[in-house]
């Protein structure tokens, strides 16, 4: 995993996610998942290409049921971005990078 993705779990996710300075794009997902794996590297490279504008985070939903529970993920991957504590988007399934990155643009702030 790219040093720029944070791991959230039950304690973390609330703090990170409503003390954030940017919007937080989370990965819910699990190490069986083959479209998770897919999209991994992608998450990835966003993470370092945009690292000024969004934050990846991600969500082992073995390990931490209650936050898939918590925000109705029902399949896998899915991707929430948060901004201000809140969503305000919503990604399920596995896309190519350009197409998450063309999702996410609208929500993000503009490069500096």
């Amino acid at each position: 995993m790219a040093a720029g993705i944070i791991n959230l779990t039950g304690a973390t996710f609330a703090e990170t996610i409503n003390s954030a300075d940017k919007p937080v794009f989370v990965d819910f997902w699990a190490t069986w998942c083959g479209p998770c794996k897919q999209i991994a590297p992608i998450l990835e490279q966003i993470s370092t290409e945009m690292c000024e504008r969004v934050t990846i985070a991600k969500v082992n939903v073995d390990e931490h049921p209650e936050l898939a529970s918590q925000f109705s993920v029902m399949s896998i991957p899915t991707l929430l971005l948060f901004r201000d504590g809140e969503i305000v988007h919503k990604i399920v399934g596995a896309k190519s990078k350009s197409a998450i990155v063309a999702e996410l643009d609208p929500f993000l702030p503009a490069s500096r």
